[in-house]
């Protein structure tokens, strides 16, 4: 269950009584969502044109480079997006802000009033509460990530999005979706709609059959990168090319090289429908202007970082699968170089896959401080501690995130060039991080 706390009492209240309804996870379906949203007076047919994206990593990006797309061309933009990270309004942003508090509060109650004898889940609550908001408040475009897998998501109730989206695969959650890709691919692609095209990244054949399949079906445009539209990285652009021509974008501003990939994404969706006007000058500036806080994200000046010596770098990172911590890992394997000391503090909920998340950096220059994670249940430090020497790497438990900055703060040789550190592995732990060296995302 995600966590929800406010400072405002109207908010808390609200918040007491959604954390009493169900995950819903395992019992996933559209007949709760609806039933709701038929009581609140449908507002799901009511908003702006809507991107709608899916994906194992990347969704959130994609959506923060398609939310400053369309701000950078002057218009407002509607973004649902989940989990938070360190308070609940992070999901809702309402014609470019952060919904308030008492705005909340209200949309929260009409909802769960709303909801009685239908006994939604906590995602589909929230769901409905935000597009409540949406319907209520003029916006040019509203921009939808899925919360689990697509086909049956509270999200794919939108009835005939102007383009969707599908990031990058991988496993995650397969007590809910499957442990094979092509499973997880036709339930993510269970977003198409009749005649909205379906932009997707370069999948392999068995994965990309499944996902053609998926469209046809359900008699979509599918539109897959290498194909009918394609992103490069060369001399230090972002080459982006479909059938209109070639675009020279400057290179995303977010870390990462997987970052290029989530952009072209996103300048893909835009470019191949015909509802929100984006001129090619906003695509260009949206590579500098998007922001998504804990995806490779360099902290600054906090209590936090203050743990460590001058010089240091502390990074953060919400990655929590094995395709999301390889893209982590090569993103270091570069950034460091081999005379500075890499430290990766590390926590990852118990339903995660902790082998598969530690691989891509074995035997390579990190040292591991395990933790757990706050308030979920957790690998054991310990327990990461023995799949981190047995992978080849130096590795210690720590109480918490700051025990193990004091730690490296103390431990660093005078004369070494000052440390890079890495906090990785919950989006829950990436918040508390956030919260506690006082970054707040806004």
């Amino acid at each position: 269950m995600d966590r929800a706390q406010s400072d405002d009492p109207a908010v808390q209240r609200q918040l007491d009584r959604l954390g009493t309804l169900s995950p819903g996870a395992d019992t996933l379906g559209l007949e709760r969502i609806r039933a709701l949203l038929d009581r609140l007076g449908n507002p799901e047919r009511a908003l702006p044109p809507v991107l709608h994206v899916a994906g194992t990593n990347g969704k959130g990006s994609t959506c923060a480079y398609l939310r400053a797309a369309v701000e950078a061309a002057g218009l407002k933009a509607h973004v649902y997006t989940s989990p938070h990270l360190v308070r609940f309004n992070e999901r809702i942003r309402v014609a470019g802000a952060l919904i308030r508090d008492d705005s909340l509060a209200a949309l929260l109650e009409e909802t769960l009033d709303a909801a009685d004898g239908i006994g939604p889940s906590f995602f589909e609550a929230t769901t409905a509460a935000a597009f409540l908001a949406f319907a209520r408040t003029p916006a040019d475009a509203a921009i939808v990530e899925v919360g689990l897998g697509g086909r049956l998501d509270a999200t794919n109730v939108v009835p005939s999005p102007a383009a969707c989206g599908i990031a990058q695969l991988g496993l995650d959650h397969q007590q809910f979706l499957g442990d094979r890709l092509e499973d997880i691919a036709a339930e993510k692609a269970g977003i198409a709609k009749p005649g909205v095209p379906l932009l997707t990244q370069h999948y392999p054949d068995a994965i990309a059959k499944r996902v053609a399949k998926a469209a046809a079906a359900a008699d979509a445009r599918w539109l897959p990168r290498g194909r009918s539209w394609d992103a490069t990285v060369a001399k230090g652009k972002l080459e982006y090319s479909d059938s209109r021509g070639t675009l020279q974008l400057p290179l995303p501003r977010l870390e990462g090289m997987h970052q290029a990939a989530n952009a072209g994404l996103a300048v893909a969706m835009l470019r191949h429908q015909d509802r929100i006007p984006v001129p090619e000058a906003a695509l260009r500036a949206a590579m500098g202007w998007a922001e998504w806080p804990a995806r490779l994200q360099r902290l600054s000046a906090g209590p936090l970082t203050a743990l460590l010596p001058a010089g240091a770098e502390l990074w953060l990172d919400g990655g929590h699968n094995p395709a999301a911590a390889r893209a982590v890992a090569d993103h270091f394997r570069v950034h460091v170089p081999g005379d500075r000391a890499f430290h990766l503090v590390f926590g990852l909920l118990a339903n995660k896959d902790a082998p598969g998340v530690l691989k891509p950096f074995a035997g390579g220059q990190p040292t591991v401080h395990a933790v757990a994670v706050p308030g979920h249940a957790s690998h054991p430090a310990a327990e990461l501690v023995a799949l981190a020497r047995r992978n080849g790497l130096a590795a210690m438990a720590a109480e918490d995130v700051p025990a193990a900055l004091a730690w490296i703060g103390r431990h660093g040789e005078p004369a070494a060039p000052p440390p890079v550190v890495l906090v990785m592995g919950s989006l829950y732990l990436a918040g508390d991080v956030l919260r506690a060296n006082g970054q707040v995302p806004a």
